[in-house]
């Protein structure tokens, strides 16, 4: 039951992360979070799926998923609120 409740929490946590545009710190726009990626059994969240990728970011080599799609690691969110700011030299 208590693991129920946590699972709940993090679906309503992700589901408020969904759309956010994505930020540098020096306000460089990359996209918005389209979806995430999480490992399954501790629910940490890896990677960060970029919808509507800016020309900026389409130009830098970021990893891509069998989608083709672009990725942010989630290691490089410095902060989230109204968008979710990342640390730019964490990703290239």
């Amino acid at each position: 039951m208590v693991k129920k409740g946590i699972e709940d929490e993090t679906r309503k946590f992700s589901k408020q992360l969904l759309g956010k545009t994505i930020v540098s710190k020096t306000g460089k726009r990359f996209g918005e979070v389209g979806d995430l990626i999480f490992e399954t059994k501790s629910g940490e969240l890896i990677h960060m799926v970029v919808n509507n990728p800016s020309t900026y970011t389409e130009k830098l080599e970021l990893e891509k998923d069998k989608q083709n799609r672009l990725l942010i690691p989630f290691s490089a969110v410095i902060a989230m609120g109204d968008f979710m700011v990342i640390a730019e030299e964490d990703i290239i």
